[in-house]
């Protein structure tokens, strides 16, 4: 039976994914990444809808992205879906890189009006223009371009690719994933000032050789020693190499020129385009720190929404909320607090069971919750796995490992021995939405960890794991609507530790976020992770020794 409410977004580039919208509410975004075990890849986004999702020949409409030889390369898959729909009397729609990106910030916020801005390393629009760079307004079942930019003139997010590739030697992609939170991460421990003219300059009249990208840059991960030398960028790669710390100094240097530059934007946007709302998408909305200091730097900005998925895994959703609101002119949904990110399969009792059974090297027992929030009470790392998975780079509690925040230690044991990664990535704090205000100066609500905030200063002391050497967090607030299970483990953990707040990082090991009972139990394994708690059907696993 065809659904007149049910339409797909495909996306076939890199962050490759679908996404199914019934009644302009999602019920699912499967991410192409999470499933083949590699970041960030492209691929053929029709076959992967046509393969998992069972209901595709109900299917009346298909969104997709600019450029649509993405699509187009994958010839048997898009005559399979022209079939489907054309049967159906529906159609395919091509909406703009940008345009996609607004619309999924836009729509998936409970803003009537908002001013949208989309900040990324460049996509091009339904006309061809090629930006990194738009500005527009949204409003009701509308979303409207004010302006763009052409990525010779602004593309924050290429300088960034090109410099944590080129300078930090770190990777800026596919098959291993953007290191781009690892600048971050850098920048607190550096000295600002040190070089930020140098990427002032960059971002500014050097913008086009700085974001250029060499050529003969061979494709997938960085190698070191494979790399061609950047033409512009080497000066400051030659300066990286000389100590850790001159990398903190090149790191702040690059984060506190982007802060500069991106503040003087905003106040010409805001002068041109005043609004109390504020949406934003693309990949440069990752930077927590930056948008964390946005209703600092703007206190006429009353809110701010970022979306889930800001990065090129949501433009799938974003072009089916824009054919769905803008084309078929259906109202805006309100949400009930947030946008859900929880867009993945839920897995069966029986489908977890097999998996557990497979493997001689796991045993099994029936637990509560109470029962795993002594665990955590007594320093064990928990992963946890339930419901469906995160849509995004961050997980929220659905696939993530837990550990105890009063821990001085625990950060150190996570790096080394479960993400195998720099001893100065920090974690993130979840916190009851109920008492962030107590916790954190200038509080705003971040359900899917999108800004870096300051701890209060008498609170800082307390969870030492989740603090930053600057004093900030990016911290993941969690209401009773957005995760009923996770704020409930929270308030039974509030309870125990006299703290609302748990240590959480993503469920993965260098790899994609955890999608299948598969994926977790060999990352449980390959890890310290101390257990494995399936909470859906309260399944703990721990190790055999042997």
């Amino acid at each position: 039976m065809v659904s007149e409410k049910m339409i797909a977004g495909v996306w076939s580039g890199h962050d490759s994914s679908y996404c199914i919208l019934d009644g302009g509410r999602p019920i699912i975004h499967d991410e192409y990444e999470r499933f083949i075990r590699e970041k960030e890849p492209a691929g053929d986004s029709v076959r992967f809808l046509l393969d998992n999702f069972k209901d595709h020949g109900s299917l009346k409409y298909v969104a997709t992205c600019t450029p649509t030889n993405k699509l187009t390369e994958h010839k048997e898959s898009l005559i399979e879906i022209n079939s489907i729909i054309s049967k159906n009397g529906g159609g395919i729609y091509s909406v703009g890189h940008h345009q996609a990106h607004a619309a999924n910030t836009f729509f998936s916020s409970n803003f009537k009006e908002s001013l949208i801005l989309t900040i990324d390393g460049g996509g091009v629009e339904d006309d061809g223009f090629e930006t990194a760079f738009t500005v527009w307004t949204g409003k009701e079942n509308e979303i409207n371009c004010k302006y763009r930019l052409p990525m010779n003139v602004l593309n924050i997010g290429g300088l960034w690719t090109r410099a944590t590739r080129y300078i930090f030697e770190l990777q800026s992609g596919w098959p291993r994933g953007h290191q781009a939170g690892s600048v971050m991460a850098m920048a607190a421990l550096g000295d600002r000032e040190k070089y930020v003219k140098d990427f002032h300059k960059m971002l500014t009249e050097d913008i086009q050789i700085a974001s250029f990208k060499p050529p003969n840059q061979p494709k997938g991960a960085l190698i070191l020693g494979n790399d061609p030398k950047h033409p512009y960028l080497d000066k400051w790669n030659k300066i990286a190499r000389k100590s850790e710390q001159d990398k903190f100094d090149l790191a702040a240097g690059l984060q506190y020129a982007t802060e500069i530059f991106f503040k003087a934007l905003m106040t010409q946007i805001i002068g041109e385009v005043p609004q109390k709302n504020l949406c934003l998408a693309g990949g440069v909305s990752l930077n927590c720190v930056l948008i964390g200091k946005i209703k600092e730097w703007f206190p006429q900005i009353e809110n701010i929404f970022a979306t889930t998925v800001p990065h090129d895994g949501g433009i799938a959703i974003g072009a089916a909320q824009y054919v769905w609101h803008q084309v078929l002119r259906n109202e805006r949904i309100k949400w009930k607090d947030n946008f859900t990110p929880y867009l993945g399969k839920t897995y069966s009792e029986q489908e977890v069971m097999k998996s557990i059974s497979d493997k001689d090297s796991v045993e099994i027992k029936k637990v509560s919750d109470s029962d795993v929030i002594d665990l955590l009470d007594h320093q064990k790392i928990i992963s946890v796995f339930g419901q469906g998975s995160e849509s995004g780079r961050r997980a929220l509690g659905n696939r993530s490992i837990l550990a105890d925040p009063r821990s001085s230690k625990m950060k150190e044991i996570i790096n080394d021995k479960v993400k195998h990664r720099q001893w100065y990535r920090p974690f993130a704090p979840s916190i009851l939405e109920e008492e962030g205000k107590n916790w954190f100066e200038n509080y705003q609500e971040s359900p899917y960890m999108s800004f870096a905030l300051h701890f209060k200063e008498e609170k800082k002391e307390l969870v030492p794991a989740v603090v930053h050497v600057d004093g900030t967090a990016r911290l993941q607030t969690v209401t009773s609507n957005d995760n009923n299970w996770y704020h409930n483990f929270l308030k039974m953990w509030h309870k125990k530790s006299g703290v609302p707040i748990l240590l959480n990082t993503s469920f993965n090991d260098r790899e994609p976020i955890c999608e299948t009972p598969d994926h977790a139990i060999n990352c449980f394994l390959g890890t310290d992770i101390d257990y494995l708690y399936f909470y859906d059907y309260g399944f703990l696993l721990s190790k055999v020794d042997k």
